[in-house]
């Protein structure tokens, strides 16, 4: 028996040995089971053909739910017209009936073999199926074999009984079609596209589900997109249809309560892959998974009000079947996106939302976490539900705990489709345009923020909105219109002076990113704090405070202390933050950093991360500078590739000195980070990565920003140490003539004097060079902190010289012995060592050289290691190694907090014992793990002792 059908050996055997039993005279009843799709109807017709060429009659009835009100129909089909049976109504006495028709069959038996040929037997009427049995019982004495097909498939609503479970096994063979190995279905999809690649063909197996009706109506429909065209996922790339008016068929065939869950299970599949969960993925195990499936089943049974214990068993048997197949993580999903699709086509977009919204009540119920409950509500209708709602703010607020802003802005405007008042939207409004502008959809974040503006709202909500509007619009350099929105706004809080004087502080703090603006903020808040000093209240002085260190008019201790004192006032919740960053950004000045940190870390712990504040980004930028005044390039770089992302969504800078393919423009001007990234860059040693970041802004349209100026010195620094003396000398008086222009003459936030003393000295112009360092040393000297002033005195050496510059340079030295910054101790001892080389001081100078050298070595700081190896081979010295690793590696800070935490300290008891932060004593155990070649806390003790 041969024929077109795959892996129906068997079937095929079966029913050629029971024909030619029935040609020598000997009946049987066969019985051909399987699931819908399966091939039944191919099977029995490729039997009758087998059958007729073999000489039997063959007798065929197909039966169909429209005949079940006639009695005998399904017997009626099969044995052609009888004239006693033209009108025979239901209800009456069927026993003469049924006698008759079998005398019939014995006729044509009498006559030849015969072959029964009954399709689809299930839907035959109660006549027929009863008549059917009775031959089951007879037949084996006549030469008939009767073949029928019954659909045999669990659904979650039970069938009723077979054709057959009367009848004891001996009197039915009975064969149940199995669906198609993926091998068998691959050699079909061969067949058809016979240069189909692998993979193609593996989309069009899985979604054939191991069913040859739905693989052939798919390849059917795929013929006018042959490979390389890939397998679509959606439908509607199907022409002319033949694969999805399959897969309705099928679920027409299961019942409501089947086809339901089969659709509510394509739902909960497609929510899941539209906002797929926070977690990572592993290999699929392919096979299902006890536990998600008894939590799917349960959902699903929720969800539509089935049985769950049949629902466990539907998902088992579409598994089996191949509709369905096991996910990374044991639980059932279709077997490929376009069947979860077809499942999908026939059912209405009202009926689909009603469904989500099913399922992630029911997953509410049981108590699933909230954001998976959140990610079946996106595709559900508006509700007016409270718990929807809550729902959808409590996933807002998880994601952007968790870091998953992109998340919180999908839920947030999810609820912002329910029914809300104005005060409820005009916050959700307001959420949602700071968390669009930070995750870089800047164009959606402002007009939504404007929106919630608009809306009726308590006044320090109109505050926090007009804070977020206000920093979005600086962001994108629009400072005028910035700070006319928070006039705006300071108009109508009337009776809030709390309030007033927040959105004063925040506009003069804005106003840093334009000079012109900078000048009316600060004319104003300097004639108002003279004039009536509570209207500027605490943080309004903390700024003056900023302004007049950065004028060279306050010594780091007198702005200390009046800070100290400031921070001790109570002060407006929204306000905090720009008292706490403005503290923050002195204290780094002040060489305080520990001081610094730790008002950081209070800052950005009272700061929302789901609203826009003007103190955010300063915060994180007072973190990168204390960063880079402790010289820690290693974090500084790790810490300015996320700000450098997170800022403007740019691609990093590879990590390699051997690409030389152009990086794309940045948007915008640079940033804080990308200044200190460039700066670590060059001290690191990587000098052509710094290219390709400087390379990436066009400076000439920057907007006028502190930042800008920032960049520039940078710049600078890196044209200085390529040789380019004279492109160094335009970026650093550039810098002076912004940084000038902005009241901005003090060397604690860019030394670039020192810079371009150092250029001038460098293109035989030392008188230009002296001028430059002596008017640094004079501002240094105002400020009076050791690294202010000891960088000052180091330039300064440098281009005195002589016994003179020797004494500057000493000074700077001890000095600077005192101060946190190592990369300015580094410098300082370098220029000693040259300058003690050139008075005929050798051993001296080896000296401290070497002691720079094995400090840089420490540091990271390639550039100034570089420079001092040079330096002691021109002296004819050759430096002694340095101790990478081991107690002799570690500084006297790592050492201390090491030695605490091995005697049982924890991070928090360190930090207050030795009054730094918190963050602080990380840092430094971190750096003691890998010196100290150990990994956790408890080998801490004896590594200490073991290399002392």
């Amino acid at each position: 028996m041969t024929g077109p059908l795959r892996e129906r050996e068997e079937a095929h055997a079966l029913l050629a040995a029971e024909a030619e039993r029935a040609r020598a005279g000997g009946g049987r009843f066969v019985l051909l089971r399987g699931a819908t799709g399966t091939g039944r109807s191919a099977m029995l017709e490729a039997a009758a053909a087998h059958a007729a060429g073999r000489g039997l009659r063959v007798l065929r009835a197909r039966c169909s739910p429209e005949d079940t009100a006639v009695p005998f129909a399904a017997v009626l089909h099969l044995l052609g017209p009888v004239p006693e049976f033209a009108d025979l109504t239901p209800g009456l006495d069927d026993r003469g009936s049924a006698a008759r028709l079998w005398r019939l069959l014995r006729s044509y038996a009498a006559r030849s073999p015969v072959l029964v040929a009954v399709d689809d037997v299930h839907l035959a009427d109660e006549a027929s199926r009863r008549w059917l049995v009775e031959a089951a019982r007879r037949v084996d004495r006549l030469p008939v074999l009767v073949v029928a097909t019954e659909r045999s498939q669990y659904d979650i609503d039970p069938r009723p009984a077979g054709l057959t479970h009367a009848l004891s096994p001996s009197l039915v063979r009975t064969h149940t079609l199995a669906p198609l190995t993926d091998t068998a279905a691959g050699a079909l999809v061969r067949a058809a596209f016979p240069t189909a690649p692998d993979d193609w063909t593996a989309d069009c197996v899985h979604a054939g589900a191991g069913n040859p009706l739905l693989l052939h109506a798919l390849l059917d429909d795929l013929h006018g997109t042959p490979p390389p065209s890939p397998v679509p996922d959606t439908c509607a790339a199907l022409y002319p249809g033949a694969y999805p008016a399959a897969v309705s068929w099928w679920l027409d065939t299961t019942g409501p309560t089947t086809a339901e869950t089969a659709r509510t299970l394509a739902v909960l599949e497609q929510a899941d892959d539209a906002h797929p969960p926070p977690r990572p993925r592993i290999p699929s195990p392919r096979t299902l998974d006890p536990a998600p499936l008894a939590t799917t089943a349960a959902l699903l049974a929720d969800a539509t009000g089935a049985d769950p214990a049949r629902v466990a068993g539907w998902l088992t048997a579409m598994t089996r079947l191949g509709m369905l197949r096991a996910d990374a993580e044991g639980r059932p999903r279709y077997a490929h996106p376009l069947l979860r699709d077809a499942v999908l086509s026939g059912w209405p977009g009202a009926r689909r939302r009603a469904a989500q919204l099913a399922v992630a009540e029911a997953m509410l119920r049981r108590g699933d976490r909230v954001d998976a409950v959140a990610r079946q509500l996106l595709g559900s209708g508006p509700a007016g539900l409270p718990w929807v709602l809550r729902v959808l703010r409590d996933a807002v607020a998880v994601a952007v705990h968790q870091g998953r802003p992109d998340d919180a802005v999908v839920y947030l405007r999810r609820a912002l489709a329910e029914p809300l008042p104005d005060d409820l939207r005009q916050r959700l409004l307001t959420e949602l345009g700071s968390l669009e502008y930070a995750s870089a959809d800047a164009p959606a974040g402002l007009p939504r923020l404007a929106e919630a503006l608009d809306l009726p709202a308590e006044p320090r909500d109109r505050v926090r909105t007009a804070l977020a509007l206000g920093t979005a619009l600086a962001g994108r350099g629009e400072v005028r219109a910035a700070v006319e929105v928070l006039r705006a706004t300071e108009a109508g809080l009337t009776g809030h002076p709390e309030l007033v004087r927040t959105v004063r502080t925040a506009s003069a703090l804005l106003s840093d990113q334009d000079q012109t603006v900078r000048r009316e903020a600060y004319r104003w808040l300097t004639d108002t704090a003279r004039r009536s000093p509570e209207l500027v209240g605490a943080t309004g002085q903390a700024l003056l405070v900023r302004y007049a260190a950065t004028a060279g008019a306050s010594s780091a201790k007198a702005a200390m202390a009046r800070l100290r004192t400031l921070l001790t006032e109570p002060a407006e919740p929204l306000a905090e933050p720009f008292l706490l960053g403005t503290a923050a950004a002195v204290a780094q000045w002040a060489d305080e950093l520990d001081e610094a940190e730790g008002l950081v870390e209070r800052g950005l712990a009272g700061q929302r991360p789901s609203l826009l504040h003007p103190m955010q980004r300063a915060l994180r930028d007072v973190l990168l500078d204390i960063t880079a005044a402790r010289g820690d390039y290693t974090r500084l770089l790790a810490e300015t590739e996320t700000e450098t992302e997170t800022e403007t969504g740019a691609e990093t800078v590879p990590d390699t000195d051997t690409d030389t393919d152009a990086e794309t423009p940045a948007a915008g001007g640079p940033t804080n980070a990308d200044a200190h990234a460039l700066l670590a860059l060059v001290e690191t040693g990587r000098a052509a990565q710094a290219r390709r970041l400087a390379a990436r802004f066009d400076l000439r349209g920057a907007p006028d920003s502190w930042e800008l100026n920032r960049f520039l010195y940078a710049r600078g620094i890196l044209r200085l140490s390529d040789g380019d003396t004279t492109g160094a000398l335009h970026d650093f008086l550039e810098c002076g003539r912004r940084q000038s222009a902005r009241a901005v003459l003090s060397p604690v936030v860019t030394p670039w004097r020192s810079a371009a003393a150092r250029c001038r000295l460098a293109l035989g112009s030392p008188r230009e060079a002296i001028a430059l360092a002596e008017e640094e040393l004079r501002l240094a000297r105002v400020w009076d902190t050791p690294r202010t002033v000891g960088r000052a005195l180091r330039v300064l050496a440098r281009a005195t010289g002589g016994r003179r510059g020797l004494e500057l340079a000493e000074e700077s030295v001890a000095l600077l012995r005192d101060s946190p910054a190592d990369a300015e101790l580094i410098a300082a001892l370098l220029t000693r060592g040259r300058l003690l080389s050139t008075g005929g001081d050798r051993s001296r100078a080896r000296d401290s050289l070497r002691e720079a050298a094995e400090r840089a070595e420490r540091l990271g700081a390639v550039r100034l290691r570089s420079r001092a190896e040079e330096a002691l081979r021109a002296g004819g010295a050759r430096r002694t190694s340095t101790a990478h690793t081991g107690t002799a590696s570690l500084t006297g800070s790592e050492r201390r907090i090491a030695e605490l935490a091995a005697a049982g300290r924890t991070n928090t008891e360190i930090a207050d014992l030795l009054h730094i932060a918190r963050r602080t004593v990380e840092t430094h155990l971190t750096s003691a793990y890998r010196k100290l070649g150990i990994r956790r806390r408890g080998e801490l003790g004896e590594a200490l002792q073991g290399q002392a």
